[in-house]
């Protein structure tokens, strides 16, 4: 008579090795919590940003410009004991980025984009950063646009900019690098704050801390 033996399986832990995964900014403010996703598709820029988080250059820095249906600004190292009423915008690290400027990455609303001067190169502040707030805009009003700049906005874009409203006059101008993933209603209370003439709010509105948030480990159970 053949035995018949019951074969247990005891289910083991593996540790999953992760994906690759964009990297992720909390930036705790006065108002709220804003999460950032950053674009592996433009590395130097994500990876200046990774920097100053680490340096903890952010904490305690103004959102020194800030304007409704538009976008709000901030990252001038300048502004971390400034005066009230006081002018900000001009300060910066020493350096600036090459410009990564890509068509996938637009300026779409909670786009996260960097600041600049006028230099030809469209090269970008080290430091200075904007959150797109942004508008919805019609056809005739996009197709205006195209004629002014000569660019072209795919379908998909379009429908983005109808939909949900960006600053699609910015594109091609600026390097866009990340998103909002989280607290885009923060950027907007930011936004409709009372300001001066020059755009600064009449009360400061700080980055307390801005940090990396960590990847969650994942496990599969067999």
């Amino acid at each position: 008579m053949k035995q018949i033996f019951l074969i247990l399986i005891t289910p083991f832990l593996f540790s999953a090795k992760s994906h690759a995964q964009s990297t992720k900014i909390v930036m705790e403010t006065d108002s709220g919590r804003i999460v950032l996703m950053l674009y592996d598709g433009t590395p130097k820029h994500r990876d200046n940003m990774i920097k100053l988080v680490k340096e903890h250059f952010y904490d305690s820095l103004l959102f020194h410009r800030v304007i409704p249906e538009f976008m709000v600004q901030g990252g001038d190292p300048g502004s971390k004991h400034a005066a009230p009423g006081a002018p900000l915008g001009d300060g910066d690290v020493g350096y600036r980025i090459p410009a990564e400027i890509q068509d996938q990455y637009y300026h779409k609303r909670g786009a996260l984009g960097a600041a600049r001067d006028q230099n030809p190169q469209k090269e970008s502040s080290g430091c200075q950063f904007y959150i797109v707030v942004g508008k919805k805009y019609t056809d005739p009003e996009l197709d205006n646009m195209e004629k002014r700049s000569g660019r072209k906005y795919t379908a998909a874009q379009r429908e983005v900019y109808k939909t949900q409203g960006g600053t699609p006059f910015l594109d091609g101008n600026y390097t866009v690098y990340g998103e909002v993933i989280q607290g885009i209603e923060v950027a907007d209370k930011i936004s409709k704050v009372k300001r001066n003439a020059a755009d600064r709010p009449d009360g400061d509105i700080h980055i307390r801390k801005a940090y990396i948030q960590k990847k969650k480990k994942k496990f599969l159970f067999f």
